[in-house]
């Protein structure tokens, strides 16, 4: 077992990267870069989501991985498509004898001379982001160690994921509630009315014109003007 005081010195200094950041794709780029360094045997990472029935790398070290996800696309197999909540992680430590995805993982192992891999779900528990791959050259496998390491790096990615949602949904909620409450405002004035009348105006007419309130508050907001009935 390796040292685990250098180790957590290490991801101490990435947490504090991460907050330091100034958005969402540094800090993902941030953290892929720092799995070559804090996973020893980790030489390409990426952080991958399914799309559509392929592959896209959302972020990556290098061309490694965005070329392994292209060829997981036009193959229909390799790990990234598989790892679920129910086998969220998995490893294949020799490509160039793996069962499991054979045309993948041979085409991996002797266009991008990658011997090893490992692919870990990035979720919460309230939802899946997709799934962080690790490459080993030829010559080098994934131990348990790296296996920690990895998920730690996980953990990270998935907090910064959720994070960048819920500050993403409070954006748009605060913006939403603004425009409402300008709305309302005009209504009131124009309308002579308190603001309950006026959210109720806004909900009856959402309810007429088959569009959100929020689309009619930015509309009235614009115009200062009442919309025309439908």
């Amino acid at each position: 077992m390796r040292e685990t005081a250098p180790r957590l010195d290490e991801f101490t200094r990435l947490t504090r990267a991460l907050a330091a950041a100034p958005d969402e794709s540094t800090r993902l780029q941030l953290a892929v870069d720092s799995t070559v360094s804090l996973v020893t045997s980790c030489d390409h990472a990426g952080l991958t989501v399914n799309q559509r029935g392929g592959v896209l790398t959302r972020v990556g070290s290098d061309d490694v991985v965005q070329r392994a996800n292209e060829l997981q696309s036009e193959l229909g197999e390799g790990p990234c498509l598989d790892v679920t909540r129910d086998q969220d992680t998995l490893v294949i430590p020799d490509l160039a004898t793996a069962r499991r995805y054979p045309t993948w993982a041979q085409r991996v192992h002797t266009e991008l001379g990658v011997g090893s891999m490992m692919s870990l779900l990035v979720y919460t528990d309230q939802h899946s982001y997709g799934a962080l791959s690790l490459y080993a050259d030829i010559g080098r496998r994934f131990d348990a160690d790296d296996l920690a390491s990895a998920q730690a790096v996980a953990g990270h990615l998935a907090v910064t994921l959720s994070a960048g949602r819920e500050i993403e949904h409070l954006s748009i909620a605060m913006h939403n509630r603004l425009t409402i409450g300008r709305a309302q405002g005009i209504l009131m004035s124009t309308l002579d009315i308190d603001a309950d009348a006026a959210f109720d105006y806004l909900r009856r007419m959402s309810m007429e014109s088959n569009r959100k309130v929020v689309d009619l508050a930015e509309e009235i907001a614009r115009t200062r003007a009442l919309p025309p009935r439908p």
